[in-house]
């Protein structure tokens, strides 16, 4: 059985493999049961929220994730989130690997990211906005290279000292990055626009990008977060990870009770893209954007890249 820590996950799942087993995962699909949703009191009044996130190919492999997230662990100086993957053999329960759920879930979120901009952002896309400083907002730079000329990154955050050290870790990594304090500046300027933050209320605002600009939303996984406005979305080519999208994503249910767009008004999801059913972008003058809120299938991908890397 293969175990691998949180750095032996991230070497283990190079961005150019990484996105074709997604790619390849998304075309032909697996079952992926609705997640379990466990609170856990604590003395004291505090909870921790356990996620089981299952999915598994009939016959071959069964793989399940379990996320903790402990809000007030911030006091004691830990993350508010930790997780595990455990990949097993679907004919027999025999265990596969055993991974580092934090780093996998990191990786495939950036990984289906730059997935989605294989097919939506403009072939000739050379500058990346990075709208948020946490650890998927440090991958997707490389991530985004995998599919796209990317030359230049900027960043912004709320912190400006943690957009300027995550500026200066690319700049030693060999990037032409800098830190920007003017989102809308920024913004005009951009041809990717990724935002990958907490944000409860708007931070991107439709009138402030350009036209042929692909807004990657990955945030807003509750109904009560949001990264876009309304604007963001009125005219513009929009696809989602997965019809649950649709259920769970502040960005999206807002708009849509106020009229903005409906439910069918979405053009497509990865899997209709990666069948090649959906067409991402009909030209480089309209806007695309692309809101994921994340799925086991991805979970599983990962971890089966690592399991079988002689299918790479």
């Amino acid at each position: 059985m293969i175990q691998l820590d949180h750095q032996a996950t991230h070497q283990a799942l190079p961005w150019g493999p990484l996105i074709g087993a997604l790619r390849e995962r998304f075309a032909l699909g697996c079952e992926v049961p609705a997640r379990h949703v466990h609170e856990i009191p604590n003395p004291g009044g505090s909870r921790t929220t356990s996620l089981i996130m299952p999915a598994w190919i009939p016959g071959r492999c069964y793989g399940v994730k379990i996320v903790n997230i402990a809000p007030g662990n911030h006091a004691t100086g830990l993350p508010g989130l930790h997780a595990s993957y455990s990949l097993f053999d679907a004919r027999t329960g025999a265990p596969l690997a055993v991974i580092d759920g934090t780093a996998l879930t990191t990786r495939r979120t950036a990984a289906a990211s730059a997935l989605a901009a294989s097919f939506m952002a403009r072939v000739n896309a050379r500058h990346l906005l990075v709208v948020g400083a946490g650890a998927v907002a440090r991958c997707l730079p490389e991530a985004y290279r995998a599919v796209r000329p990317i030359e230049r990154v900027s960043v912004w955050a709320r912190r400006t000292d943690q957009a300027q050290a995550l500026a200066r870790d690319w700049c030693a990594a060999g990037w032409d990055a800098c830190a920007v304090t003017d989102l809308p500046a920024a913004c005009a300027q951009a041809d990717v626009v990724s935002c990958a933050t907490m944000a409860q209320e708007p931070l991107i605002h439709g009138a402030w990008l350009p036209d042929g600009v692909h807004l990657d939303l990955i945030g807003g996984f509750t109904p009560t977060m949001r990264e876009a406005d309304d604007a963001c979305f009125v005219a513009a080519r929009l696809m989602i990870d997965t019809e649950e999208a649709l259920l769970k994503s502040g960005d999206l249910l807002g708009p849509m009770s106020r009229g903005v767009f409906r439910a069918d008004d979405v053009r497509g999801t990865l899997t209709t893209l990666c069948k090649g059913v959906a067409v991402g972008r009909k030209n480089a003058q309209e806007r695309t954007v692309f809101k994921s809120v994340g799925t086991a299938l991805e979970d599983l991908a990962g971890a089966m890249l690592i399991a079988y890397p002689a299918d790479r």
